[in-house]
């Protein structure tokens, strides 16, 4: 991982933080970006608690795209760790503003960060772009229609773009989690409780919640040049759950 520079999106959500955490610890050039760290104080604090990893300001894909090339020159690897709400609610009271808003962030804001980072990485001949998704479309979960809708489409996307990039030497694929600790969707205050930890593990063949470290050890693999044959791969990563 030495010398290659990785992009992470949204990294104060989901599995950012590890991940960051690992790549950097693996050699990597790190850098970060989230909606939150757009305000100078904010992106001054986590740099200062973060020591290694760059931390941009910017809001939309291309400026995200563009503010990492300028401060470390291009980016090899783009990591987008994208979270967004799973709204629970059956198909008949599911609303459609809601549906909108999982897709703007879980389909469109990766397609469009693509859509950045692609260029410069068919100019060099090289890259690799990496999906953090959910193994929830692999399966179906009832009363999250939306959530699901959103997280297929993206493993949809992976697999259209390892066609189209291929011939570029762009590698594509997609880490799909469930039942995995975070923050974002398994909050400490859930899984510190016996009885709904044993709720949330019954249908897990491996009986237990995965580690967000766990993810960023495959996300490193993903990112490394020992997955140079493989594209558009969509990794089911829910402890057998799918």
């Amino acid at each position: 991982m030495k010398d290659r520079v990785v992009l992470i999106t949204n990294v104060e959500h989901f599995v950012g933080r590890p991940v960051a955490a690992e790549l950097a610890a693996q050699g990597a050039t790190v850098v970060c970006h989230d909606s939150s760290l757009v305000d100078a104080d904010a992106a001054e604090e986590f740099a200062a608690t973060n020591p290694g990893l760059t931390v941009i300001r910017a809001q939309t894909p291309a400026e995200i795209v563009s503010a990492a090339t300028q401060a470390c020159g291009r980016v090899d690897v783009a990591v987008c760790n994208d979270a967004g709400a799973a709204v629970r609610a059956p198909i008949e009271t599911a609303s459609p503003d809601d549906l909108r808003a999982a897709l703007e962030e879980m389909v469109v804001f990766p397609f469009e960060m693509a859509r950045a980072v692609v260029p410069q990485m068919k100019e060099r001949k090289s890259g690799k772009i990496l999906f953090i998704t959910s193994a929830t479309p692999l399966r179906g979960l009832p009363n999250y229609s939306m959530y699901v809708t959103a997280r297929g489409a993206t493993n949809a996307l992976t697999v259209s773009l390892a066609q189209e990039l291929g011939r570029d030497n762009i590698q594509v694929n997609a880490i799909a989690p469930n039942y995995v600790e975070s923050p974002t969707y398994f909050p400490p205050e859930l899984v510190s409780d016996p009885a709904t930890l044993a709720k949330m593990t019954r249908n897990i063949p491996l009986k237990r919640l995965g580690k967000p470290e766990e993810v960023a050890a495959l996300v490193a693999f993903y990112a490394s040049d020992k997955s140079d044959f493989i594209t558009g791969h969509v990794m089911p990563f829910a402890g057998g759950w799918a």
